[in-house]
């Protein structure tokens, strides 16, 4: 029986869980873990795969949020900038600190604009110069003083910023550089959160397509997305964690609530070698004309570039349309004005909604990024309180996490066993920081296990810690190959045969990831569990051969693969 299967049948034979948790995204996952790690049993679903919005489509930066200044949140910056810090340590597998030029065209524009933001106006940010930058660079530092992850900022003049990035345009007076940081496998650090939870308390589970479909009486039925088949389960207290659905969530649930104002976001990664070059491995953050913060940074061998932020009302129906692509371009050409991007070089795009709080204002740009609490109390039809999570970003996922946790433990009686501030995540735990040390790792595994370095190089990144682990398979699965040698069972046995269309994944990789990682879908492999398609790697012979692998492990019949091949191409469909 199989763990999705197991964990159903679980509760339908007992249906009372402490906690239920709706909404798998960056949030909802480090509740899970942060609840495990005290000891209380609880059951996160959510409608799609885990990850499946906003947090598989933010602007990959764990940042302090130099622009929130300006709407006198410096708590939030500081929060912010405190749990940027906490991951550079606890997972240092995927979060690197990340180097970040401004270009600056003036000494104090936007100042006067930056003051009435400050003072509460809500009007549209003006281009932003030296003088308003360098405070915010400053507060950025006196923050971290004692706890230093990062270099200090410093103002570049304009002939040497120019001789620096000679690409970016000539009309500047200065540059400001400053260190935020980066994530790379942003998905997987969500179900690393997960495996923790599991690994921490055997009552904490999670499941992916499951949704609620309403209340009777103190019970709350979940529909598997799957199979259609329904559990009913019995919560002492729900939290709502589904990001810009949390209204709609809450619906689910018979209760109105209000609380969501979300925009949408999109991004395009590019394989073009000239921007490459033209940001020598940095991240330029500039302000386009309309006022709107755009960034672009080098990623994996590609260039992110973005965004937008566009008011929706259907979380569901966000898409990168054609218009933005071309918005995103014009806004490059403002920074970068001689590199030429054609439509070829664009290899795949991608668009979340921003879980922002209703807000009446109608400049996007000035609504808080902040995060909070609210609950709904039980009442005469409904005996348990729905706790919603609005708002948040990346960045702060554990310090809302460790907040909501400590609302569920006041209602459940339960006090808090451990702080979580410098718990490591998954493959974060015993690993390398730093290039020496890593080169170190890298050698120190390839030497014992045989394994080429470049080998050892890839595992490292996309597991952490866990590559040394996997690698020791490898090399033990290897030395077993040959005439002879009895088939290998593919839900147990590693076979690290490169990939033909993927050479740098192996057999074993997709395997363990089908097996182990709650993959349903083809398009939860390439999209949530590795940056295939984020890499625009995912090509129909790509997805052909990993249906292929995946799907004797999930026992897809033939038809079904070549379903999850078309319904994976959709999913990464271009706009036109």
């Amino acid at each position: 029986m199989n763990y999705r299967h197991e964990i159903i049948d679980h509760y339908a034979a007992k249906p009372d869980v402490p906690v239920l948790i709706l909404g798998g995204g960056v949030n909802g996952t480090a509740l899970l873990r942060e609840l495990a790690l005290q000891g209380v049993d609880a059951l996160l679903v959510d409608k799609a795969d885990f990850v499946a919005g906003a947090s598989s489509k933010s602007s990959r930066m764990i940042h302090g949020g130099l622009r929130y200044l300006e709407n006198r949140e410096f708590a939030l910056v500081t929060e912010s900038i405190m749990e940027r810090n906490r991951l550079l340590t606890n997972a240092a597998h995927y979060v690197a600190p990340l180097k970040t030029a401004i270009p600056l065209t003036s000494w104090f524009g936007g100042l006067l604009r930056s003051m009435l933001i400050f003072a509460g106006f809500k009007i549209r940010p003006g281009e932003r110069g030296v003088v308003p930058v360098k405070f915010g660079l400053w507060f950025y530092d006196f923050v971290t003083r004692k706890n230093r992850k990062t270099p200090k900022h410093y103002i570049t003049g304009k002939a040497e910023a120019l001789r620096k990035m000679p690409a970016m345009r000539q009309d500047i007076v200065a540059t400001a550089t400053y260190w935020d940081a980066w994530i790379t496998e942003a998905e997987r650090l969500c179900i690393e959160l997960i495996q923790d939870a599991r690994c921490a308390n055997a009552g904490c589970n999670a499941l992916n397509y499951v949704r609620p479909r309403g209340l009777d009486g103190g019970t709350v039925t979940l529909e598997d997305q799957l199979t259609g088949k329904t559990v009913s389960v019995r919560p002492r207290v729900v939290v709502n964690a589904a990001g810009a659905w949390v209204d709609l969530a809450n619906r689910d649930l018979g209760i109105e609530t209000d609380y969501m104002g979300p925009t949408k976001g999109s991004h395009l990664v590019v394989d073009n070698p000239g921007l490459c070059r033209a940001l020598d491995g940095q991240m330029v953050y500039y302000q386009h004309a309309d006022g709107r913060v755009c960034i672009v940074f080098p990623f994996m061998g590609k260039v992110i570039m973005g965004s937008t932020d566009i008011r929706i009302a259907d979380p569901d129906a966000a898409r990168c349309d054609e218009p933005e692509v071309q918005y995103m371009l014009d806004t490059l050409r403002g920074v970068l004005p001689n590199v030429q991007i054609r439509r070829d070089q664009i290899v795949h795009v991608f668009c979340g909604c921003r879980p922002l709080q209703a807000s009446g204002s109608k400049v996007t740009a000035v609504v808080s990024r902040g995060h909070s609490i609210q609950t709904v109390e039980p009442d005469g039809h409904r005996p348990f309180a729905v706790i919603s999570l609005v708002g948040g970003k990346w960045t702060t996922f554990r310090a809302l996490a460790q907040q909501s946790a400590d609302a569920v433990l006041a209602r459940l009686g339960r006090p808090r066993k451990c702080s979580t501030d410098a718990t490591p995540i998954g493959g974060g735990r015993d690993c390398p920081a730093g290039d020496q040390q890593r080169k170190q790792f890298i050698a120190r595994v390839a030497g014992q296990t045989g394994l080429a370095e470049t080998r050892v190089a890839d595992l490292l990144t996309r597991y952490g810690a866990h590559a040394e682990t996997y690698a020791r398979q490898a090399a033990s699965g290897n030395t077993d190959a040959g005439a002879g040698a009895a088939a290998k069972d593919p839900q147990t046995d590693w076979d690290d045969t490169p990939l033909k269309t993927l050479p740098d994944y192996s057999v074993g990789e997709v395997r363990r990831i089908a097996a182990e990682e709650y993959v349903q879908h083809l398009d939860d492999l390439v999209c949530r569990r590795s940056v295939i398609a984020l890499l625009g790697r995912a090509t129909e012979p790509a997805l052909t051969e990993l249906a292929q692998i995946a799907g004797k492990v999930l026992n897809w019949s033939p038809a079904r693969r070549a379903a999850e091949v078309n319904r994976a191409l959709e999913e990464l469909r271009m706009p036109e």
